[in-house]
């Protein structure tokens, strides 16, 4: 693990350069494209040197990208991202993000399951309900990575962009929990969903991770109390407390992400609150935004590479071109019908929920997920179904986001 960490360090920070010097793209979505670009050279490649490519193909089939990206980047890129959000505006939003992140979640996962479950079977593509429901579930989150990576370029007005951002940090956390509920069903059935325990398992994790990320954010605040003239020691007891809070809440049951988000944010109000007062608070600010730089470039490097994992099937790229707009209304539905009991004051109007629903990118959660699915042909169809969903996701909304909001904002 530690070798493949290295590769994808060197290789991030290569596609960095090569982005900046010649493409120009947001360095998140041209690690990216220029990683799948390699992987299709490699392919190419392999035609006359076999050796080359087998080299390659070996060092990412030893990538464990579910164990990679969720026992270890998922915590800190959470937290990275939360520390820097104005608490305060989340605050205000609160109401209207928690109805997206929970409701908009719940309603997008039903809307695209039963779609995929029927509109499949007219590509002689055989998915059960069971493991489409998984699919809504994995694909309806919003990717916070992918999202906070692209917002600052789009030039999108604060109050839309909270929602965004807030809605992202939460509405991962359910979509990994409402996943896990719902995967024992494939191995059973539909009609064998105990619709209480699974209620009750959602809570024990939603809330539990909510608790935890506020015991571990008050702890840091007494510790950093005691220490705030040493910024280096805070800076590290910040890392200890990420690793470590997102470990313990995974062991215990409770959302790792959630806990993480909940910690970010008010740690991150902490800190906000002591920078007049002392340097230390940004000393700190600057090592998570770095990190998080350069943990964001590895994650969209080891996207683009992942390619060499997916094998194609043109029946299921058919099926994507449906799918896709399918995933966009279905989010403008669920998040319509969220914005119903949000308080008139802090309402969505349409074109506001049209932005949302394009501004929902998926990333590395949904792949991340769909890799820990049980290995089957089933497996292998919704894992290139979710490729293709993210790479257009990411590369097309996000980088169109900025001309979308400019259109939007001029006829309204």
């Amino acid at each position: 693990m530690f070798e493949i960490f290295i590769f994808l360090i060197t290789l991030a920070a290569i596609l960095i350069i090569i982005n900046r010097k010649w493409f120009k793209l947001p360095d998140t979505i041209g690690v990216m494209i220029l990683a799948m670009m390699l992987s299709t050279i490699s392919w190419v490649i392999s035609r006359t040197h076999s050796e080359l490519f087998q080299l390659f193909c070996t060092k990412i089939s030893n990538i464990d990208f579910k164990a990679f990206v969720f026992d270890f980047l998922l915590g800190v890129l959470l937290f990275a991202g939360s520390i820097h959000v104005d608490t305060k505006a989340i605050l205000k939003n609160k109401t209207t993000i928690f109805q997206f992140a929970t409701i908009g979640v719940l309603l997008s996962s039903i809307i695209i399951g039963f779609l995929v479950y029927y509109i499949s079977s007219w590509f002689g593509l055989s998915i059960s309900l069971p493991y489409a429901l998984v699919f809504g579930a994995l694909i309806s989150p919003t990717d916070p990575v992918a999202v906070l990576a692209l917002l600052n370029k789009a030039g999108i007005r604060k109050e839309l962009e909270i929602k965004i951002i807030g809605e992202s940090l939460f509405n991962d956390g359910i979509g990994i929990i409402l996943f896990l509920a719902i995967l024992p069903f494939t191995k059973m059935g539909v009609s064998e969903i105990n619709f209480h325990v699974l209620s009750i398992e959602l809570l024990k994790e939603i809330f539990g991770g909510i608790i935890l990320g506020f015991l571990i954010a008050a702890l840091s605040i007494k510790v950093f109390r005691t220490i705030k003239k040493e910024g280096i020691l805070m800076t590290h007891i910040s890392l200890a407390i990420t690793l470590a809070g997102y470990s313990i809440a995974m062991r215990i049951g409770f959302s790792g992400a959630i806990t993480m988000v909940v910690s970010g944010l008010i740690l991150g109000h902490y800190l906000h609150s002591q920078t007049n007062s002392s340097e230390n608070p940004k000393q700190i600010s600057i090592f998570w935004k770095t990190l998080d730089e350069i943990l964001n470039s590895v994650l969209f490097v080891l996207l683009g590479i992942e390619v060499i994992s997916v094998q194609f099937n043109i029946n299921v790229l058919l099926l994507s071109l449906i799918v896709i707009p399918l995933i966009i209304l279905s989010r403008f539905i669920s998040l319509s019908l969220g914005n119903l009991f949000s308080p008139t004051d802090i309402k969505s109007n349409r074109l506001d929920l049209a932005l949302l629903s394009w501004a929902g990118l998926r990333g590395a959660i949904s792949l991340g997920l769909v890799f820990t699915l049980p290995d089957s042909e089933t497996r292998d169809l919704l894992l290139m179904l979710t490729y293709i969903i993210v790479t257009f996701s990411i590369i097309v909304q996000g980088l169109s986001l900025g001309k979308v909001y400019k259109y939007l904002n001029s006829i309204n």
